[in-house]
């Protein structure tokens, strides 16, 4: 019998609404062994390489919260080397890879386990490699700069309980998000010395983005790039600069994000700087670092897309 294992957070803002719509409607689902895993307190990185070591061939998971319990799904069967599927369900702030992959409901993912066969499809993740050890895969897109600086916003305690309203949540997290920025914006060089593939870029860049689902922070298009094996889109911007900011979001909101077609991308830095990297919203400081790769990864991720 295969074997469903449904991942979730009880300290995400929405467990209470995880509970109700996904734990305690397992015994809809017939036909599985059924398991749950817990997300430690801890980090992204120990819940991968903890919930990696549980996975087995033919094993079906349910990610069920926000972008961050979704990368360790995805991760995990990446680097366990198993032949699994994931679902992904949109319980967090912005949702960028459930909303990729179309999935909305508890019901879809019955809907789907009930046929005789998955609709699966395939997720080519970016290969995130710093100074020539793999960091993460990525679903979505990677930021690293400012960006993936103000990140650490979300995981302030003012904010967490923010995020716990059912109502106004991603309006009042978007204005926070606007006062760190003009509060920050010129405090530093966030990517000082940077070159991209060979190329030295201007000295007030400040993001690298690159992007590879099908949004943003759940308001930017970006495309469909997960469905290739080695294409992705990349910039690198001076989003230090406010009206540049405006009219790139404008961009992404009314039509897609303005980057340039990649089949990999390589940073380095004249002097070893600390910098931060996220993808999906989880963000980590790297310290002395001289290169960054990003390729698309070489393995794909099975999928169930609605």
């Amino acid at each position: 019998m295969k074997r469903l294992l449904v991942i979730y957070n009880p300290h995400s803002s929405r467990f209470a609404d995880v509970k109700k719509d996904v734990l305690d409607r397992l015994v809809e689902i017939k036909g599985y062994i059924i398991g749950k895993y817990e997300v430690d307190n801890t980090n992204v990185d120990k819940n991968t390489a903890k919930l990696a070591k549980l996975l087995k061939d033919g094993d079906i998971l349910i990610s069920a919260g926000g972008d961050a319990t979704g990368i360790i799904a995805a991760n995990a069967i990446l680097t366990s080397g198993k032949d699994a599927t994931l679902a992904v369900l949109p319980y967090g702030n912005f949702n960028d890879l459930s909303h990729t992959l179309g999935v909305k409901k508890f019901e879809d993912v019955v809907a789907q386990l009930s046929s005789k066969t998955l609709h699966h499809g395939q997720l080519y993740p970016l290969d995130i490699i710093v100074d020539g050890k793999h960091w993460r895969y990525a679903t979505c897109y990677v930021t690293i700069g400012m960006t993936a600086e103000s990140v650490k916003l979300y995981d302030e305690p003012a904010m967490r309980q923010i995020l716990k309203k059912s109502f106004g949540r991603q309006v009042i997290s978007y204005t926070r998000l606007i006062g760190w920025y003009f509060k920050n914006r010129h405090r530093k060089l966030f990517l000082p010395g940077l070159s991209l593939n060979g190329q030295p870029q201007p000295q007030k860049t400040s993001d690298y983005i690159a992007i590879n689902g099908s949004f943003m922070a759940r308001v930017l298009r970006t495309g469909d790039n997960y469905k290739d094996p080695v294409v992705f889109h990349s910039k690198t911007c001076p989003l230090v600069n406010f009206w540049y900011l405006i009219q790139y979001v404008a961009r992404g909101v009314l039509f897609r994000l303005p980057a340039t077609k990649t089949t990999g991308d390589t940073l380095e830095f004249k002097h070893p700087i600390t910098v931060e990297i996220q993808a999906e919203g989880e963000f980590t400081i790297c310290k002395n670092v001289h290169q960054i790769k990003i390729r698309k990864g070489q393995k794909c991720l099975k999928v169930i897309t609605h």
